[in-house]
């Protein structure tokens, strides 16, 4: 545990240390359960252009989710506020975009033995300044795999990684693509951390970004006795 945390103090450093383009994300996800079939979803993701300081944006996502089956086949629907600090090319001057994004998703989750599949599915309707409302859809497919254990239980560190797609409903269709790779740890079933590095890849420009994620699944409803 102590390497990792290493890790995620140093590596970021070292990109930013260095004359590239290479930016840093500090992500929170929540999922908390709130009865048998119901959850919370709630999350904050600070991007960077650089290890820390120079925002590029702000995303505020939140949104209530209904599990179809026991813990599985969760359907959910929310919002995102986003603000976007870009450049305008050429120059050091940024422009400040905000974004209303609404979202609808379904996600299934599989597992096999060590590894644990999830599949998720995302529409989304957005609304960036006095733009029109455009449409986007998503969709993204990760795997978890222990290494130390044969779960992702307390101590256990495992490996991470997702693809995810993103097409928009308008000109030009493709939006992008993020390849993502970590090594994750976990503090107890429901609280992870992750340090990753994903790469972003546009229609004109490829993007390599350094992620620190820590994901919250501790329910907000009582244990069932055992």
């Amino acid at each position: 545990m102590k390497r990792l945390l290493t890790l995620i103090c140093v590596l970021p450093l070292l990109s930013s240390a260095q004359d590239s383009e290479t930016g840093n994300w500090f992500q929170y996800f929540g999922n908390q359960k709130i009865s048998k079939r119901w959850n919370w979803h709630n999350e904050v993701q600070y991007r960077n252009y650089n290890f820390a300081g120079d925002l590029e944006q702000l995303l505020l996502r939140t949104g209530f989710g209904y599990n179809l089956s026991e813990n599985n086949n969760n359907l959910l629907a929310g919002y995102g506020y986003i603000i976007s600090e870009n450049y305008v090319p050429g120059t050091d001057t940024k422009v400040r975009t905000t974004e209303h994004r609404f979202f609808e998703q379904f996600i299934t989750r599989q597992r096999f033995g060590r590894v644990y599949l999830q599949h998720r599915y995302r529409i989304e309707q957005r609304l960036i300044g006095d733009q029109d409302l455009r449409w986007r859809f998503r969709y993204f497919l990760s795997a978890n795999v222990a290494l130390n254990k044969k779960e992702l239980a307390k101590g256990a560190l495992y490996l991470s990684a997702y693809n995810e797609i993103f097409v928009n409903g308008q000109r030009p269709a493709f939006d992008r693509n993020r390849v993502y790779g970590a090594l994750g740890y976990c503090f107890t079933p429901e609280l992870r951390l992750e340090l990753g590095y994903m790469s972003q890849i546009q229609e004109t420009r490829q993007r390599p970004q350094f992620q620190v994620a820590f994901f919250n699944n501790l329910p907000l409803t009582r244990r069932d006795p055992s």
